[in-house]
């Protein structure tokens, strides 16, 4: 046994069981782990490495110095560092006073930084002296380490008594908030703890192992790699931010560094893939790629797995929100995965969490129902710091099981359970959509594009860039681009025509956030050139093909038509129609049914029959072929499935 202040710790508690290591501060934890081995490397940046013991140290003369600034219990300390050795020594040190450490991104804006370090009420700081311009409006202690560094020395290199208990903050994180406000989430040292402890069984993390330190530390991603590697004494490979930005320099550490347990978003790490794809393939150690962050197609990683096969590294979906500290659930994936189209299958709960999908009124939905999804357990988050009507709205009381977890958290997030006790993860409630009456899953449309052979990546939104009516806009990596009508016809075979995009933009890669996410707000606006399609442009001739193009340029804001594009592969829709066709009768001066846009679907063809006054006698073969289509989508369009109808009226 080892004594730290008044606690009376196991020598090693990376192997304690279930509940015993959880009662034990995280900082008590990684000083066991100091006191193991403390010669072995904790932190690896750029070539350079920092012991385990020389880590303690620092922190231990760092948290001395923090608890004669009044850092304690619940006390909130900032911290804004670029990767470095100095960011990990402020978490520990801050843990170690018994503090709880409050992470300020170094992307944010001097405004969103002064709020938040306002509304956490945070009394004390640790920068950098080059980045403490960032911060003239705070009041508090700021303290940069370079220039405090003889001061900080001058205290003992000795562990500090242990004063924190389970219940204590561990860190506050902002998020986005759907205001426009910064909200702070309150982590407890037990939510994270426990975190380890009840995922141990299914990854048996230890000193053996090279994590990597990819994501920044406002991104809660950051508090499973920094805690996975240093709790169980393996070591944590801090990457350099540039480096986190170039997926092939990125993969060279990976191989150069022997990591074997890989964290990422699925968007980064298709990135990492297409990387991988382009060079011989790597010396990886890698025993674990663990996915989270957002939703993962598993399509996505057929490349990988074709080159590297499924079970070294074995590649893990984690599922998981801030208020629930880091991760929620478990789902080991095989190549067979891919082969069953298995959506995005989150997998099981972690065994100290459940997961309850609710109908709108607060009921279990049947097995195969689409509902939210809510989370209860040991992970559950405290609440949101100073907003207790957000916290009572989102963290409820548990109806079901309150023995169990007394409350529950509202994640946002659909989700429905498999026959197999696996969840499917199927978006964001606030990514559902209203389109021409029916309400739109903006993700069933991308796991329907990605299983189009040719897309890497997809993303779907609903924009009103061209009008008030909202379109849909597809967004995509492909490797051989596919034409626009390919797209159209693989969505059409399983998709209402309603859920097909009028738009599909192409682009070399997707804009990704600070923390390695989809930047949707950073996807641009379709253009107005023409859309990639399988005929060529050919200009309209005659003045009525002039006139019926003009109509329909406006109408799809598109710089020019060809006579041979069909209108519904340029994104045209039966509203859009509408309108041209009140439009064409007026330039025109003659009725024209409406039923005739549908079934000349073309400049060309549309004016053969404008010209013919309704003779099709001279339109071609595969106009009159396309026509026939075209009647058969308008009879569809006039005759909506027993589904659709029982949808609309619903509305």
């Amino acid at each position: 046994m080892t004594t730290h202040g008044s606690l009376d710790v196991p020598k090693d508690l990376s192997i304690c069981s279930k509940g015993d290591s959880v009662g034990f501060p995280l900082s008590v934890r990684f000083e066991t782990q100091a006191s193991l081995r403390p010669d072995a490397p904790a932190l690896t940046l750029a070539g350079t490495s920092l012991s385990y013991g020389n880590l303690n140290a620092r922190a231990n003369q760092l948290a001395a110095y923090l608890r004669e600034l009044g850092v304690g219990p619940e006390s909130l300390v900032g911290i804004h560092f670029e990767h470095s050795f100095e960011l990990i020594t402020a978490i520990f040190a801050i843990l170690k006073a018994g503090g709880a450490y409050l992470p300020l991104d170094l992307a944010c804006p001097e405004d969103r930084l002064t709020f938040m370090l306002e509304d956490s009420r945070a009394k004390v700081l640790l920068t950098h002296s080059k980045l403490a311009h960032r911060f003239a409006p705070y009041k508090g202690v700021v303290v940069c380490l370079d220039q405090e560094a003889e001061r900080i020395a001058c205290h003992s290199v000795e562990n500090v008594a242990s004063i924190t208990q389970p219940q204590h903050l561990a860190y506050v994180i902002y998020t986005s908030g759907s205001t426009g406000t910064p909200k702070g989430c309150l982590v407890t040292q037990e939510n994270v703890a426990r975190l380890f402890t009840a995922t141990d069984p299914w990854f048996h993390f230890g000193p053996q192992d090279v994590w990597t330190l990819f994501h920044s530390s406002a991104f809660d991603f950051s508090v499973w790699e920094i805690f996975g590697a240093l709790l169980y004494g393996g070591r944590l490979v801090i990457v350099p931010y540039m480096v986190s930005r170039s997926a092939s320099a990125f993969r060279e550490l990976l191989i150069r560094e022997r990591v074997t347990v890989l964290n990422q978003t699925p968007s980064a790490f298709r990135q990492l893939v297409q990387a991988d794809q382009i060079s011989p393939p790597g010396d990886l150690a890698l025993r674990y790629v663990i996915f989270g962050g957002e939703a993962l197609e598993f399509q996505s990683l057929r490349p990988w797995f074709e080159r590297y096969g499924d079970q070294r590294p074995q590649c893990v979906n984690m599922y998981g929100i801030t208020e629930t500290t880091v991760h929620v659930t478990y789902r080991p994936i095989r190549f067979a995965d891919l082969e069953n189209n298995s959506g995005s299958n989150i997998g099981i709960p972690i065994p100290d969490l459940q997961v309850y999908v609710v109908d709108e009124q607060g009921r279990c939905v049947a097995t195969g129902e689409t509902g939210e999804m809510l989370v209860g357990g040991l992970g559950v988050a405290r609440g949101y710091l100073n907003r207790p009507d957000l916290t009572q709205q989102r963290f409820i009381a548990n109806p079901f099981d309150p023995g169990i977890s007394p409350r529950l958290y509202r994640s946002g997030d659909l989700g429905r359970f498999c026959e197999n006790g696996d969840l499917e993860y199927l978006g964001r409630i606030d990514h559902q959509v209203k389109i021409r009456g029916f309400r739109i899953e903006l993700s069933e449309i991308e796991s329907m594009l990605t299983r189009h052979p040719s897309v890497k990546e997809c993303a779907v939104l609903a924009r009103t860039d061209t009008g008030s009516e909202p379109r849909l806009v597809a967004y995509l990596v492909t490797g051989a681009q596919p034409s626009v009508e390919d797209l159209r016809n693989h969505l059409a075979q399983k998709l209402p025509d309603y859920m097909v995009p009028s738009a599909f933009v192409f682009l070399d890669a997707f804009p990704l956030t600070v923390n390695g996410k989809l930047d949707r707000e950073a996807l641009p606006a379709p253009g107005s050139e023409r859309p990639h399609l399988a005929a060529e442009y050919v200009a309209p001739q005659s003045d009525l093909e002039k006139t019926l193009a003009d109509l329909w340029k406006t109408a799809l804001h598109q710089d020019k038509v060809s006579v041979n594009d069909n209108f519904f592969d340029l994104g045209a829709d039966s509203l859009m129609l509408t309108t041209v066709h009140r439009r064409l009768q007026n330039e025109i001066k003659r009725e024209i049914s409406i039923t005739e846009l549908f079934q000349f679907p073309t400049i060309r063809s549309l004016a053969e029959r404008l010209g013919a006054n309704g003779d099709e006698t001279g339109l071609s073969d595969k106009t009159q072929a396309r026509a026939q289509l075209q009647r058969a989508a308008l009879s569809r369009n006039r005759r909506p499935t027993p589904a659709q109808a029982a949808q609309q009226s619903s509305q």
